[in-house]
């Protein structure tokens, strides 16, 4: 019986931690009750309760990696995201008659956010400012733009000009999105540095991490930055991209589950990024870097460009 997205908003409830397990098996076998509950669980902590979005992505991918569970208390504070809401995810996750491309989906998914509930603003700071206590995020002011010019006076062969290489070679646009554009001036204190800092380090994570500019390697580090900083953003892509899966390709499920489980795991693994003051390292290459901050390339269990290649086959 065909999965639909009625069923994914029913499912979208709080979960028994203690149950994700088993349900991760039959999901990994195919089983389409399964996958909805997997989904429902990604949809409620990234849409409805930020405080647990660590506790059930960690619980989701522990499982897909055969690891045991650590069980913790769910935060009773959740704030149910009204109507209209699930008239726009339905939308996003049905996305334009030319599919989407990456910038399109990252704005598609971040409008998301413009449907919840009143109380996540509140919800999302102060489980910002626990997740990321070391950093500080509150206390700091939005970092200046990087500029071209300035990554064009640095050494060949360093970090800074291989940034610079991955923008103009790509046409990239140098912190994804326009931050004035989507009003991160207008978040509160801890989101405002964290959203803006990631969406300027994005590409520079991209180099000292290992991840490639392809699909998979994209699903992949959106994984790595939700375990690193406990994103928002990150967990509400992963949970759409997953819904996308579940209602129209239920046969690649198991291969996303796996690849978001192997960056959930790097950026476990990895050290704190956000604690790394990266303008000062831009003169280093790229090996420098990772030797001297213990950073390990990501190594996943597929390769990079397989979406791209089976697209293309297809």
């Amino acid at each position: 019986m065909a999965v639909t997205f009625p069923d994914l908003q029913r499912a979208t409830v709080r979960p028994e931690l203690g149950e994700i397990a088993e349900a991760v098996r039959r999901a990994k076998a195919g089983e389409g009750a399964a996958q909805i509950e997997l989904c429902g669980a990604m949809l409620w902590a990234s849409f409805t309760c930020p405080g647990a979005i660590f506790p059930v992505f960690d619980a989701l991918f522990r499982a897909q990696l055969a690891q045991e569970c650590r069980l913790t208390a769910l935060p009773q504070e959740s704030a149910p995201p009204p109507e209209a809401f699930w008239e726009r995810l339905q939308a996003t996750i049905e996305g334009p008659e030319g599919g989407y491309d990456a910038t399109s989906i990252t704005l598609a998914v971040a409008s998301l956010g413009g449907e919840l509930h009143s109380e996540m603003a509140g919800l999302s700071e102060s489980t910002a400012r626990i997740l990321n206590k070391e950093a500080r995020p509150e206390a700091k002011t939005a970092p200046p733009i990087i500029t071209l010019a300035g990554l064009a006076s640095l050494p060949e062969g360093s970090l800074g000009r291989a940034l610079l290489a991955m923008w103009t070679e790509n046409q990239f646009d140098p912190e994804v999105l326009d931050r004035d554009a989507i009003g991160l001036a207008d978040l509160s204190p801890a989101l405002r540095y964290l959203n803006t800092r990631i969406l300027q380090m994005h590409d520079v994570w991209h180099l000292v991490a290992g991840y490639r500019t392809t699909s998979l390697h994209e699903m992949a580090i959106s994984s790595f930055q939700l375990a690193q900083f406990g994103h928002n953003y990150s967990a509400m892509f992963l949970a759409t991209v997953l819904c996308m899966s579940c209602l129209r390709q239920p046969v690649g499920f198991p291969l996303l589950m796996q690849n978001f489980a192997e960056g959930w795991r790097h950026g476990c693994q990895a050290p704190k990024l956000m604690e790394i003051e990266w303008e000062s390292e831009w003169h280093l290459d790229i090996a420098s870097v990772r030797q001297k901050y213990g950073i390990e390339p990501f190594a996943g269990s597929f390769p990079p460009d397989l979406l791209e290649n089976l697209a293309s086959s297809g």
